[in-house]
């Protein structure tokens, strides 16, 4: 039975992730920060399904947490199939107000968490027939926004971790990204905010969290040879100038 470890799993992306691996007949170590609620919720849900589901919380900002989080998945879990990065932060700051709390706190949870933990994981990976880790990106950390420098900075770094990793854990481990454009709004978008956005996505509507979950399962199951790679799952919107 294949297992996986998402980060970030108690709504929206991860939520999504989680319960298409889970149909898809993997067991799932979940981890949520503040999102442990719905957490729970998703795992009686994934039991139901007959899948084994064991859950952690952890602040990712924090580098003692980050280190003993990884120390527990990987004794729960001494073989891991695939680690799925997703967590993250996403704050509009203007560039002058970021303070250096603001930009270590982003960073840490955005960049050193995926880093840190695949560090601690990779004897689990190791141990699996053919593993993979995905990086859950943002176009943002290759097309520039006003007010998001600390999250484009932490995401720009995600991608080339991204292919930095495929390439010294190759050929064992692969090492993949998939970038959401509009997939889900976030909260504090209001009808306007949400119709700006529109007017530069070629395909006129937003993603799904399922688009990007999809993508996920597949680079697990059916692209054993793509390795290094940042799939962008944006209805065309980073192709338009």
């Amino acid at each position: 039975m294949a297992t996986a470890f998402i980060t970030g799993a108690g709504i929206r992306i991860g939520s999504a992730v989680a319960r298409a691996l889970a149909q898809a007949g993997y067991d799932v170590a979940l981890h949520a920060n503040r999102s442990v609620k719905p957490l729970e919720a998703l795992a009686v849900e994934l039991r139901g399904l007959g899948r084994k589901v064991s859950l952690y919380t952890a602040d990712l900002s924090n580098p003692r947490a980050v280190e003993e989080l990884g120390a527990r998945v990987h004794t729960d879990h001494p073989t891991l199939d695939l680690v799925v990065h997703n967590a993250g932060l996403y704050e509009r700051v203007a560039f002058e107000s970021i303070t250096r709390e603001q930009y270590r706190t982003m960073l840490a949870v955005n960049l050193d968490a995926p880093f840190f933990l695949t560090q601690a994981l990779l004897p689990s990976l190791r141990a699996a027939a053919q593993p993979l880790v995905v990086h859950i990106t943002d176009i943002g950390g290759e097309r520039a926004e006003s007010h998001f420098a600390h999250y484009a900075v932490s995401k720009a770094a995600l991608i080339m971790l991204t292919r930095a990793l495929a390439v010294e854990l190759a050929p064992h481990v692969r090492v993949n990204a998939v970038s959401p454009g509009v997939a889900v709004f976030p909260e504090s978008f209001d009808a306007a905010a949400r119709e700006a956005a529109l007017q530069h996505v070629p395909m006129g509507r937003e993603g799904s969290v399922e688009d990007i979950a999809r993508v996920v399962l597949f680079l697990a199951r059916e692209a054993p040879y793509i390795t290094g790679q940042v799939v962008t799952v944006d209805g065309g919107r980073s192709a338009r100038l």
